[in-house]
């Protein structure tokens, strides 16, 4: 089974790509014990995904696939974008960031909202092919679920009646940014 590095550090990101790809063996930046951080100064999803990729492909001379993802709310002119993981500071912390948004909808009747995923696959010798992908839904003011990660519990899905944190994995895999993002990947990958 040929091996494939996933740029993250992120488990729930690592187990969403081993559930599609699985002819592949998934590595995670954990597995190779990589404590070093990437700084991702691009402008946009993509950007900052060729940047992971490509620093951690030069690094195992490897293929790499990495994700940049985030949430676009559009009445906060879409915040949290590219700063969805340190839309409350450089902790990374899911329950400030969500506590800053929800904050932030305060007196916004329009909750509208966009998951956006790049996925970026790089080799060695500087080429890469680069994907993106969308789920959209409504942001709740009161969480539910336990699934998922980031967002998830606030992240409502109309076609399903539950938020990201309530689907199964099969389910949000099925219409999540993430995961219509990966299959498209995969059909490069052939």
């Amino acid at each position: 089974m040929e091996e494939i590095i996933v740029a993250t550090k992120n488990e729930g990101k690592k187990r969403e790509f081993a559930s599609i790809l699985k002819e592949y063996h998934i590595v995670s930046l954990n597995d190779l014990n990589y404590q070093d951080d990437i700084i991702e100064d691009g402008k946009t999803f993509k950007e900052n995904a060729v940047i992971k990729a490509s620093t951690i492909a030069k690094i195992y001379n490897k293929p790499v696939i990495s994700d940049d993802s985030g949430l676009e709310v559009f009445s906060l002119n879409n915040e949290p974008g590219i700063y969805s993981a340190r839309y409350a500071g450089d902790m990374h912390d899911d329950k400030l960031n969500n506590a800053l948004l929800i904050k932030n909808l305060e007196g916004k009747e329009n909750t509208d909202c966009r998951y956006v995923c790049a996925i970026a696959l790089c080799y060695p010798d500087g080429r890469s092919v680069v994907v993106e992908d969308y789920c959209y839904g409504k942001i709740i003011l009161t969480p539910r679920g336990n699934g998922g990660f980031g967002y998830d519990p606030y992240f409502y899905v109309k076609e399903f009646g539950k938020t990201m944190a309530e689907l199964s994995l099969e389910e949000k895999n099925k219409i999540s940014h993430r995961g219509k993002a990966i299959r498209k990947l995969r059909e490069a990958l052939k």
